[in-house]
């Protein structure tokens, strides 16, 4: 039998995901932000304490509402965030089996490629897709079977933002490094880089290179 602390704190959860169900953009932007505030960098034993052993409840709800609303920015950056929340805790493996599941390297991939999003939407983008690629061999291969070396390619050939071209350079190198099925691949990726407009990307691309030969 559950004690009644246990119960207590089930009950709590369950009011709290009927809350985000029941809410519009400005309430579940409040919610979002408040989730990014208590939890950043909590493991996955902590997640699992503040949602009484249901956290993956809540990610489910995240990543559905991720689904439906990346193309139009609906609180994307927070959204980003908040997932990211769950791919980076210490120990949730798991968090990122239920992110991948649901087609989350394709819906990453997608945001970079979406003109009318802002740069620091697309640079959380690639931030999680660091986080997949950081979690060994298998992802990465994942990441460039998804297309992945060539949005990520395009996307530092094309951004604005310095901070974000960067990001792109280092998830290019990481994907081309322990990962020698898509070596190649990432080689390419970073060749087609270089007669781009933007000399930084240029610049970034060759010092990858430099590294892999």
């Amino acid at each position: 039998m559950t004690s009644v602390k246990e119960q207590e704190a089930i009950r709590k959860l369950m009011v709290f995901l009927q809350e985000w169900d029941s809410a519009h953009k400005v309430a579940r932007s409040r919610i979002l932000d408040n989730f990014i505030k208590s939890n950043d960098g909590k493991t996955e034993p902590e997640l699992e304490l503040e949602f009484s052993q249901g956290a993956s409840l809540f990610l489910a709800r995240l990543t559905a509402w991720l689904r439906m609303t990346y193309t139009y920015s609906t609180c994307l950056n927070r959204l980003l965030k908040s997932v990211g929340i769950f791919l980076s805790a210490a120990s949730g493996r798991r968090y990122l089996t239920e992110f991948l599941e649901i087609g989350g390297v394709s819906i990453l991939l997608e945001i970079l490629g979406l003109n009318h999003l802002k740069e620091e939407d697309k640079r959380e983008s690639v931030k999680l897709l660091q986080l997949v690629a950081d979690a060994g061999r298998k992802y990465k291969e994942l990441i460039c079977e998804s297309y992945g070396v060539r949005s990520l390619a395009e996307f530092l050939a094309t951004s604005k933002s310095a901070e974000a071209q960067e990001d792109a350079q280092v998830l290019l190198d990481s994907l081309g490094r322990g990962n020698p099925k898509y070596q190649n691949q990432v080689y390419k990726g970073l060749i087609a880089v270089l007669p781009c407009a933007s000399p930084r990307a240029q610049q970034l691309a060759l010092q990858t290179l430099r590294v892999m030969q």
